[in-house]
């Protein structure tokens, strides 16, 4: 659900974009830290965030890491 946010940030499209690992963090919603792969070497890490469900709010993109490799390590920022 986050990828087009993702892509409209970036200004291009990925054709792989594949969650391999990730985290949470509860807050007043949740926090996910994602590892995605988007095709060749490149992976990024995505915060993304789900709001409590009484607000009814769709997930939102909130920042993200480009240039990480699969062996980073994936750590809340």
């Amino acid at each position: 659900k986050v990828k087009p946010q993702l892509e409209e940030k970036e200004g291009k499209t990925f054709d792989v974009f594949t969650a391999v690992e990730f985290k949470t963090q509860v807050v007043a919603g949740t926090n996910f830290f994602i590892k995605v792969h988007v095709g060749n070497d490149e992976f990024m890490h995505l915060r993304v965030f789900r709001s409590l469900p009484h607000e009814n709010k769709p997930l939102s993109l909130h920042s993200y890491q480009s240039s990480k490799t699969k062996h980073d390590e994936l750590a809340f920022f």
